[in-house]
């Protein structure tokens, strides 16, 4: 390609942006570019590898770190290319540009009776980056992760070449670019496989269990029998009721087992309320929830979270609700990420093999309290293996934890993330890049391998030799990687 004219104006001189994860306790300003169109894409991508400007793509935001930053360099959102462009509801089989949110998908596809595959516990990430980070939900010991259901999907590369990949066709790309957080290329089109669902309602079981050992034992007993599995945790108990949790168990319903799935798989009939107990506005939450979100008031939301179901629930008892409301608690509040502060929050999430998960997340929980810094939230989450190079994934369990920063812990906060980190290193765990903000390159190395990072450096020499995709995440964990120094 020519040169440009020194009178053209370059890239990095164009409009700049603050962004941040979406925990907001990190973020950096970047000149960011919205292309309209797959060729539009392309032009930004070419034209980047010649002005030799580092470029990162950015879905909607939803990793909670710094997956989705490029502080002084280029960030690409590709939010506007949101296009559905084939569906077949005789298949289950969809096909999107990356753009398209699990919001999207849902609402396209409910009425034929099929529901996305996997879902994390929002809808709005994009299929883009739920691929680029192989996402995985309440059913990953069942389903797998995000990866296990993409057909094929294209890559754009730096070089402007266009890549078919499929577990068939380049395979090897298929299963990096899968989880490889946007570092092989970018996503122009995905393909699908959704799940056919029989009603727009779920059966859910729900109970309280009074520690760590009960919580094991508990999700042990219910795997066999559910299609989605996941555990609240108070992480503010101690001693005996270390780990009490609330377990929520649900399955699909089989045919004919909906008196009315017309109306049920309706996606208006999804919908979350717009008031909470019919009075206060949605929108209001956030601000409502914001006096409570510190130590001793999460303290007691917590407890009153337990106490609650200890006393309504019942191991059997089973109620109806929508895929909508069970997938997507986190969507309840708008802009509850705000009633954290300023400062925001980071999220913690170690993922153990289940040969001494036990007596490993009993070592997590004890060394927040050892540093005296309690995880608002914690979700309890069991696990399967995948193929993919540099996945999360492993037979174990995974416990997600909230961390509250403000400007006199963040020291703190990060030196906690990083001794969970050798806890994970030490258990042969993992980490999740979507949720990670604070782990170290040695621990990365560590918990996948030589081999997998070194396969995973060679695929990105090859598919983007001169290291022009590049973004915070990536030069956090993985420094070997190949880079490009702004001109």
């Amino acid at each position: 390609m020519a040169r440009r004219s020194s009178g053209t104006r370059r890239l990095n001189q164009g409009p700049r942006a603050a962004l941040d994860g979406f925990g907001r306790a990190v973020g950096s300003a970047a000149v960011r570019y919205v292309p309209e169109s797959t060729d539009a894409l392309r032009a930004l991508v070419l034209r980047a590898a010649e002005e030799r400007q580092p470029l990162a793509f950015r879905g909607a935001g939803r990793s909670y770190g710094d997956a989705a930053l490029n502080g002084g360099h280029l960030v690409v959102d590709t939010c506007q290319l949101d296009r559905v462009l084939s569906w077949d509801p005789a298949t289950g089989v969809i096909d999107v540009q990356p753009g398209v949110t699990i919001e999207g998908l849902w609402r396209h596809t409910l009425a034929d009776g099929y529901w996305p595959s996997v879902v994390p516990g929002t809808m709005f990430p994009t299929v883009g980056g739920c691929v680029a980070m192989n996402i995985h939900g309440k059913n990953h010991f069942r389903a797998g992760p995000f990866g296990d259901h993409v057909l094929d999907f294209d890559l754009l590369t730096p070089t402007g070449e266009t890549l078919r990949c499929s577990p068939e066709q380049n395979a090897d790309v298929f299963r990096a670019a899968i989880g490889g957080f946007g570092m092989l290329g970018a996503l122009t089109r995905v393909r699908l496989g959704l799940h056919r669902v029989h009603s727009g309602n779920l059966r859910v079981e729900g109970l309280a269990v009074p520690n760590l050992d009960a919580l094991f034992e508990a999700f042990d007993a219910r795997l066999p029998e559910a299609d989605y599995l996941v555990g609240w945790t108070d992480l503010f108990a101690r001693g005996r009721g270390l780990g009490r949790s609330v377990i929520h168990a649900a399955r699909h319903l089989a045919p004919g087992e909906d008196p009315d799935p017309r109306r049920t798989l309706d996606p208006d009939a999804q919908d979350l309320p717009d008031r909470f107990f019919g009075v206060v506005p949605r929108g209001l939450m956030w601000k409502l929830l914001r006096p409570w979100v510190n130590d001793l008031g999460m303290r007691l939301v917590n407890l009153a979270k337990y106490t609650s179901s200890r006393l309504l629930e019942r191991p059997g008892r089973t109620v109806l609700q929508s895929h909508v409301a069970f997938a997507f608690l986190l969507d309840y509040v708008p802009r509850w990420r705000d009633a954290y502060g300023l400062g925001g929050f980071i999220q913690v999430q170690p993922f153990i093999p289940a040969d001494g998960a036990r007596q490993t997340m009993r070592r997590i929980i004890e060394t927040c309290h050892a540093h005296d810094l309690v995880p608002y939230l914690g979700v309890f989450k069991r696990h399967r293996p995948d193929d993919f190079l540099l996945s999360h994934a492993l037979d174990g369990y995974s416990m997600a934890m909230d961390l509250r920063v403000t400007a006199r812990n963040r020291e703190r906060v990060w030196e906690l993330g990083r001794a969970i980190g050798d806890i994970v290193v030490d258990a042969g765990g993992r980490f999740y890049f979507a949720k990670d903000a604070v782990a170290r390159p040695d621990q990365v190395l560590a918990t996948f391998g030589p081999e997998r990072i070194d396969t995973f450096v060679a695929l990105k020499r090859r598919l983007d030799p001169d290291g022009l995709l590049s973004s915070e995440l990536s030069r956090r964990v993985l420094p070997q990687l190949p880079g490009l120094p702004a001109a």
